[in-house]
């Protein structure tokens, strides 16, 4: 291909899509933190923050601000290189996973149709599980660098929590891939839109309750936040973190939320799909903007139940977290996924 040949209107458009996405899902993530901290008062009965700006609106930036102002300390005995990369890979592999999820159907400019999808990869949801996996590595660098035993401990727990729930987490999924039959997200918001089939949640309540726990474990959310349990390891595994180090890891775990709710809203929720609507009848762009509406409503509805569940559940102990995965979600998921192939079989009278 030469360079004249090149479609430099589709880099443009993927350029421009890919910086709407990532700073519009950082937007979002500044306002959770906000979110938390209202929800939280609410189910405390207590006003929460209302001081910077009206309604305390404000109060997101006065804690990015607080945290930029701060001095940054790198201990003298930790691996400096690997210090800075921990917080670092945290960050890139959360907004990484937005790739591949699709925000809505496309919309017409300029007399072209431009997909609201970074990429429409076949693998997607194996994507998905990869970039998640490489998140793991930022808690575990971060803990091991700062050469601090609370800090290792800590890494050590988050490294075998995420494996042991994402085995559970994709002996679910395989149960949803058998339905729909394509690893393409975009595919299998598709296959639930299509005339006479029904959101992957009629035929998957089961899988989705393990998928939903096991996002819980994979975000490090109470009640699976041992990773960074204050009473039992000081601070968990950023301990020896400050400024803007420390906020990448809280950042991520809300930027994780987020695209948690995302692909659990793709895969068992119909996506952009918008219930008793038919998307057809509308105009593309009418249609697009309704789809993006729709998938963020469903979005803010997942973290607000990931946030109701924080602080009305107590944390698990560590051989409990452990038990659960191990005796109780995998089987679970293995049963899951069993009876699907039986059904599906039965269903093509095989």
């Amino acid at each position: 291909m030469t360079l004249l040949a090149f479609d430099w209107a589709l880099l443009i458009e993927k350029l421009v899509l890919i910086a709407v996405i990532v700073f519009g899902s950082l937007g979002i993530a500044l306002y959770t933190t906000f979110a938390e901290r209202k929800v939280a008062a609410v189910l405390q009965d207590r006003p929460g923050p209302n001081r910077a700006g009206p309604f305390g609106l404000l109060q997101p930036f006065a804690d990015g601000l607080k945290l930029m102002m701060k001095e940054e300390i790198i201990p003298n005995t930790s691996n400096k290189v690997l210090f800075i990369l921990g917080p670092g890979l945290a960050m890139t592999a959360a907004l990484m996973t937005c790739a591949v999820i699709p925000w809505s159907s496309h919309v017409e400019l300029f007399d072209r149709k431009i997909e609201l999808q970074i990429a429409d990869i076949n693998i997607g949801i194996l994507y998905v599980f990869g970039v998640v996996s490489m998140g793991v590595y930022g808690i575990m660098i971060g803990g091991w660098a700062s050469n601090n035993k609370f800090s290792l401990m800590a890494a050590l727990r988050g490294a075998s929590q995420a494996i042991s729930y994402e085995l559970a987490m994709g002996l679910a999924l395989i149960a949803v891939l058998m339905l729909s039959g394509s690893l393409s997200l975009k595919a299998i918001v598709g296959e639930q839109m299509a005339d006479g089939n029904y959101w992957n949640i009629v035929y998957q309540p089961l899988g989705f309750l393990i998928f939903f726990v096991c996002a819980l474990a994979e975000c490090n959310r109470t009640p699976f936040d041992l990773p960074e349990a204050e009473n039992e390891l000081n601070f968990g595994y950023h301990q020896e973190y400050s400024s803007m180090k420390l906020g990448f890891y809280l950042f991520a775990e809300y930027v994780n939320m987020i695209m948690s709710s995302a692909v659990m809203a793709c895969l068992y929720f119909g996506g952009y799909d918008i219930p008793f609507l038919d998307e057809s009848t509308l105009a593309p762009n009418v249609a697009a903007l309704l789809g993006i509406g729709a998938l963020l409503t469903k979005i803010v509805i997942f973290i607000f139940i990931f946030m109701w569940i924080r602080w009305t559940i107590p944390r698990f102990r560590y051989d409990q977290l452990m038990n659960l995965g191990w005796k109780t979600m995998i089987p679970l998921a293995l049963a899951n996924m069993l009876i699907t192939g039986a059904l599906i079989l039965w269903k093509t009278g095989v």
